[in-house]
């Protein structure tokens, strides 16, 4: 019998697997690379089933949320850079890559533990540290797919995810739960998102999209938004339920599923010596896990 925390285990990993790969086929093979109206659709189908799960009684959301959203504002701005950057490097960058330079997101944050929190760091974490920025900063070299731009969107991508991090980090004990943050997020990344659709430009070149009218282009994008629900959803579950070690191991397994996969699903030029920076960044991720179990 499979128990509780190995089932949730398992649905966070397979929702994660099938969001990333649904993102990756519309923005790579589709080609639509207009992110503030793909976010944008994500976001506003992501609030609606929120807001639904919550009128229903399966989530919980604090009805005070007005006099916290200044507070919040901060981190939901860098949730949208977050999002909307990662959508610009996922659309030029393979998966594999995409998840070695994401991962530096980590060092940042531990790097702001240790040297402003002044947080004592164990060797192992540190080792792993170095693996991470090592393989992160030879893959540009050894990548035969290599996209400038791509890479570009990805380290603006990790910077994001990393003040976000410290930011979440640095409210702690928050009124906000973490359902609360993302309804949050949401709404503001909702917004934004629409404001900035026609400045950028997005909002009228998509009406030149080649697939814009066909069923394969409507079916994925009602797949991202709904996958990335879930994701969200079983993410929050996730950590509710685990202590931080076992939630990290689960991470760490679902990326590794869903760059193995990608390999097989997408067209991904590999060379000996990025097999050997994937290969680098996998250990450095797996001694973080070892190390975040340890600790915990």
């Amino acid at each position: 019998m499979i128990g509780r925390r190995s089932l949730l285990g398992l649905t966070f990993c397979t929702c994660y697997l099938a969001s990333h790969l649904t993102n990756k086929y519309v923005l790579s093979v589709l080609k639509f690379t207009y992110p503030t109206l793909f976010q944008g659709w994500q976001t506003l189908l992501g609030g609606l089933l929120l807001h639904v799960s919550w009128k229903l009684g399966w989530v919980e959301i604090n009805s005070s949320l007005r006099s916290n959203v200044l507070a919040w504002l901060p981190a939901s701005v860098l949730f949208v850079g977050i999002i909307y950057a990662g959508s610009r490097a996922l659309s030029r960058l393979a998966v594999p890559v995409f998840f070695i330079l994401h991962n530096v997101a980590e060092v940042l944050v531990c790097g702001y533990q240790k040297y402003v929190w002044k947080e004592k760091t164990s060797p192992t974490k540190i080792c792993s540290f170095l693996f991470l920025v090592a393989a992160a900063g030879c893959l540009p070299f050894q990548d035969a797919q290599f996209d400038p731009d791509g890479y570009f969107w990805a380290v603006i991508h990790l910077f994001c995810v990393g003040a976000y991090k410290i930011l979440r980090k640095s409210q702690k004990p928050s009124v906000l739960s973490d359902i609360d943050q993302q309804y949050l997020n949401y709404i503001f990344s909702v917004a934004l998102l629409v404001f900035a659709s026609h400045p950028t430009g997005d909002l009228f070149s998509a009406l030149d999209f080649p697939f814009l009218y066909f069923y394969r282009f409507h079916g994925s994008c009602c797949a991202s938004g709904v996958l990335g629900f879930f994701l969200m959803l079983s993410t929050v579950k996730l950590r509710s339920i685990l202590a931080p070690g076992q939630c990290a191991a689960w991470i760490f397994f679902a990326k590794v599923t869903t760059a193995a996969s990608s390999l097989v699903l997408f067209d991904v030029i590999l060379t000996r010596a990025a097999v050997g920076c994937f290969l680098l960044g996998g250990l450095g991720e797996a001694l973080l896990v070892f190390s975040e179990r340890r600790s915990s």
